[in-house]
């Protein structure tokens, strides 16, 4: 079990205020990343204190980063968090947490960390994986998924921290497959309402790996989660049948959504066609329409963010959790839209959208662009010593590791 050292005030549990009916239309909370640079986390610092005296969200997330290449950053902007008056939800990962030669000590020592700085809710995560990587794998002895963590948050812990776990409305990435023709024409219903095509290829989480998916959050839930965050999702209707699905397997909790805010074209792309996200036409097609203008983008990001919101509290959410990419402007422009705020839109300021870059997003990974003293390229495969397979000009080139720089 923990000792009790903290001395600062304690932060309420999240699954507490959550059983709360929101005062207004709805509770928010927002969702934040550490930054690369001192200067981005200074800027973040300042951002974070206006967007909680302006939305007064419910509380705040701070990710731990990809492959744990965040830990002590992490740690520190969550605590920031809990003293300056949030309620700090802390994202914790098993990769990369081998500590003193123990694959777990490092874990239990954020943890510690976290509880003795007064935070009390946990996002209990696999992570993604290590730099230099393409699969994820465990640490020899360490933990092999995120239910090994909620159940060694709950035995070391007991119930000290609330805990979150994530869900995946479309089916977790590492399950969703490509098809072929002859299985796109013989999708299920259910298949096809949550299938998704990039680049003219059609990929979906087949209804035997769904049921998978939806019995391991349900091991989740029942190994002591007290509630879900979920996966990003642009079609509101996936969600509200992930909701369903939950029901009907038995998971009661609360199911909260998760909100990318759309703020560049670029960005979009990359991260459905990345996390295999369903987007629909109408939705692929206006945004086409519109890639060269980056302020036509982010109005048409405040107008459909409100518009999946309307549809999400029609079917009784109570809650919008807002992945903010460190950017406050489209989230002031969805809240002012609902109504849950006023006149924020005018005040938004985002001078410093260029120190919000995360800090995995240095590492360049399959499908990303790079450039090096060759030229700019594509990345095929990233190696095990970080060497990079680039093909430039048509040409496949191995670079090694320091020698090439993402392109953003």
């Amino acid at each position: 079990m923990c000792s009790a050292t903290a001395t600062n005030a304690v932060d309420p549990k999240i699954i507490d205020l959550l059983n709360k009916d929101p005062e207004g239309l709805a509770h928010v909370s927002l969702e934040y990343f550490p930054p690369r640079t001192e200067q981005g986390v200074k800027n973040l610092h300042a951002r974070m204190e206006r967007m909680l005296t302006n939305t007064k969200c419910l509380y705040t997330d701070m990710t731990w980063g990809a492959g744990g290449s965040t830990a002590e950053l992490s740690l520190e902007l969550a605590l920031h968090a809990q003293k300056t008056g949030h309620v700090s939800n802390l994202h914790l990962t098993c990769t990369n947490m081998e500590k003193d030669g123990d694959p777990i000590k490092g874990v239990h020592d954020a943890l510690q960390a976290a509880f003795d700085g007064g935070i009390r809710n946990i996002v209990a995560l696999r992570g993604d994986p290590q730099e230099g990587e393409n699969e994820w794998t465990a640490t020899k002895g360490g933990f092999t998924c995120a239910l090994d963590l909620v159940k060694y948050i709950r035995k070391e812990f007991g119930d000290d921290f609330g805990v979150s776990v994530a869900g995946y409305p479309e089916g977790h990435p590492n399950r969703i497959s490509e098809l072929t023709e002859d299985e796109v024409k013989s999708m299920s219903e259910s298949e096809l309402s949550r299938c998704c095509t990039h680049d003219g290829i059609t990929y979906v989480c087949k209804d035997d790996d769904y049921k998978k998916e939806m019995d391991y959050l349900k091991e989740k839930v029942d190994a002591g989660a007290d509630f879900i965050i979920t996966q990003m999702f642009f079609d509101a209707e996936v969600f509200k049948t992930f909701v369903e699905d939950c029901r009907t397997w038995g998971i009661n909790c609360p199911v909260v959504p998760g909100l990318m805010c759309i703020n560049a074209y670029p960005g979009f792309k990359k991260m459905t066609k990345f996390c295999k996200t369903r987007v629909p036409k109408t939705l692929e097609e206006k945004m086409d329409s519109m890639k060269d203008d980056a302020d036509a983008i982010k109005k048409f990001g405040v107008e459909y963010g409100a518009e999946v919101c309307r549809t999400l509290l029609d079917s009784g959410v109570k809650i919008l959790h807002f992945y903010t990419l460190n950017l406050e402007k489209v989230v002031y422009g969805i809240t002012d839209e609902l109504g849950i705020t006023s006149g924020l839109t005018e005040q938004s300021n985002e001078s410093d959208a260029k120190d919000m870059v995360a800090v995995g997003s240095a590492w360049a990974r399959a499908g990303d662009t790079i450039k090096c003293s060759a030229g700019q390229g594509v990345v095929k495969e990233i190696k095990s010593d970080g060497a990079a397979v680039v093909e430039i000009d048509g040409k496949d080139v191995q670079l090694a590791k320091g020698s090439y720089e993402k392109v953003f």
